[in-house]
Parts: C-alpha cells; structure tokens; sequence
C-alpha cells in the first residue's frame, strides 16, 4: 500500500465472552478517515476504542459489518494498518537501534539496510547515541519517539494509535506529540488516534470523532478549524477553547443518553 488508504467502518458489531455471557462492545460503529486525513476518537475510558482498532488493523473480526480500504472489503487487511499499542511494545532483547529497525524489516527491507535507516530516524528524532542501550535504560520519553520511528519505517501509510501518550508526564508528552504532528505533516499518513485527551485531539487532529458509553457507536463529530502548525500556545486562544467547549458538550450528551 503505498498510498494513504481511506479507512472506513460501516457498521461493526462485536461482542466478547464475559462471566454471564456476552458483551456487547461495538453496538455499530461507522467512521472514516479519508486519505492523509488526522481524525482522532475520543470517549469515555471502556467504551471500546482498543477493540475498535483492532478490528480495524484485522487482529479481530467484527460479527456483522464491515471494515473497507479504499472502498474495498478489508477481509485480508492485517499487515496493511499499523498499529501502535498504548504501550511502546520494545523488545526486551533487542537493542534500540535493533527494535527500530524491525519496522523496515518487516516491510521487507534485507538487515542491512534496515539498520541504516533506523540509524539516520533515530539522529532525526533525537536518539543518536543510544543505538546500543536495551529498552529498560531508556526514559519514557525516548521510548515513545523510537515507536514513533519504527511506526514510520514500517512502510505502511494506514496508522492507528492507541493512546500512545498516555504514560507520559506532561513535558514528554507535549515533546512527543509534536514529533508525531511534524511527522504526519512531513508524510501524511491516514490517521486514527484514540485518546482520552481532548487538547491532544484538537491539537493533532483535522476531525475529532466523540464516541459514547459500550457498546460503542460514533455520536457526534466536530471538526477542528485551527491552523496548523499547533502548539501549546494555540491551548490558550479563543478559538481553541470553542472547539473544545464543542468536543465536551457532545461528550456530556453521551452521558445524558446513556
């Protein structure tokens, strides 16, 4: 896939095994992300949006709907989206340089070549001097920008991040997200970032999608209409806190209807 896919979803339904029985956990989810676009999905914490993306990414099957690429069926999808877990998912055994370099390794790129681009994105992305040093010796911060690095070197052009930013302290994570703003503008990926974080949706994103409680549906979408680039500054301004005013009243209305 070597252009931006459109990503879209009509309909998924699933439910999961639970002590006295089933759980509904998708009640029947449509969104889509249009090629190169940023969406993010924001909702309250269990409603779904990790099953989501893992239906979405083919590591699950929803029970009805479908998930489409580019107006297609999406049944031989796994391998076409990246996911990219809340946590980084570093390898233990591997070195930085080593776990960096599994993303074009599993595009197909031979090992050498591999190791060569995974040197020149970590000097890109502030980790020169660290190819050698095993995930443990690596602050939290650093961890996060070396996923960030394979998730592009991995070749595909589909990303879905799963709060990836959520066991950050506030000054990393603003440093991350800016790393992750800089890249998506630089290629332009098809996104879709779950997050809990309504400054970091608006911050990212072109569309913010707001989900409701299980089983999870799509209520309510407001698109972002602040210029790009942002940063923390654009948190402070008038138009800023509209949209954000916007985002939490459709996320309190979930709640009523509940």
């Amino acid at each position: 896939m070597s252009e931006a896919p459109r990503i879209e979803a009509r309909g998924l339904r699933l439910s999961l095994p639970a002590r006295d029985g089933r759980l509904e956990v998708l009640g029947g989810v449509h969104l889509e992300v249009a090629p190169g676009e940023f969406v993010a999905l924001v909702g309250p914490s269990g409603c779904g949006k990790s099953t989501l993306l893992a239906v979405l990414a083919g590591l699950m099957e929803p029970e009805a709907g479908q998930v489409l690429l580019d107006g297609r069926p999406g049944a031989d999808r796994l391998g076409h989206l990246t996911l990219m877990p809340q946590r980084d998912g570093l390898l233990p055994w591997r070195t930085l340089l080593d776990n960096v370099a599994l993303g074009p390794e599993l595009a197909g790129a031979g090992r050498g070549d591999a190791r060569m681009a995974a040197r020149l994105a970590l000097a890109r992305y502030g980790l020169a001097g660290f190819e050698d040093h095993y995930a443990h010796a690596l602050s939290g911060g650093m961890r996060q920008r070396a996923a960030l690095a394979r998730t592009l070197l991995g070749g595909r052009r589909a990303w879905l991040l799963d709060e990836p930013f959520g066991a950050l302290d506030a000054l990393t994570r603003a440093d991350v997200q800016g790393v992750l703003g800089a890249l998506w503008a630089e290629h332009r990926p098809s996104v879709l970032l779950v997050t809990h974080d309504v400054d970091e949706a608006l911050l990212l994103a072109d569309r913010v999608l707001v989900a409701g409680a299980r089983p999870m549906r799509v209520h309510a979408e407001v698109a972002v209409e602040l210029p790009r680039p942002r940063s923390d500054a654009t948190t402070t301004t008038a138009a800023f806190g509209e949209h954000k005013r916007r985002v939490l009243d459709a996320l309190q209305a979930t709640r009523l209807a509940a």
